[in-house]
């Protein structure tokens, strides 16, 4: 579990993941979140020491929602990212969600390919939380970028 002190590194870990994603859009950065009311994360993990990556779990519409998941392009293609998904699914377990589910984009090989092959699969019919939170992405700009979806797994 991220301690107070990790906290501060966490932006600038997302940032440089995001350039990765940068690439693979065509160069265009993914538009910063304008979050007007403050959502507190459900929990946050962390590896390293500084972190090298981390996964940011909130609860929408009762389900655990893997929010953001982020590893130091320096240090990617060792697991670190495949080893968060997995902490945090067993993190969600041990806390009596039933599901976890997640927004990414369709077609970028370390987005939906990656959290599929970690047993995600396409959600269709994601209730009203998840559908706002669809609406509130799109809004962002983030549907300009490539295809979005929600995906979910059983727990």
């Amino acid at each position: 579990m991220a301690t107070p002190a990790d906290i501060p590194a966490l932006p600038v870990l997302e940032s440089a993941a995001d350039r990765l994603l940068e690439a693979e859009l065509g160069n265009q950065p993914p538009p910063v979140p304008e979050i007007t009311t403050p959502v507190e994360p459900l929990f946050i993990l962390v590896t390293g020491a500084p972190p090298v990556g981390f996964a940011r779990v909130d609860d929408v519409g009762g389900h655990a929602h893997l929010e953001q998941l982020s590893v130091h392009p320096d240090f990617g293609g060792r697991g670190i990212g495949r080893s968060l998904v997995e902490a945090a699914l067993g993190a969600a377990r041990s806390r009596g969600y039933m599901s976890m589910t997640l927004c990414t984009f369709a077609d970028v090989p370390f987005n939906a390919p990656f959290y599929a092959s970690c047993g995600f699969a396409e959600y269709s019919q994601p209730g009203q939380a998840l559908a706002a939170l669809r609406i509130h992405e799109a809004q962002l700009g983030l549907d300009e970028l490539g295809r979005r979806i929600v995906m979910r797994i059983r727990l």
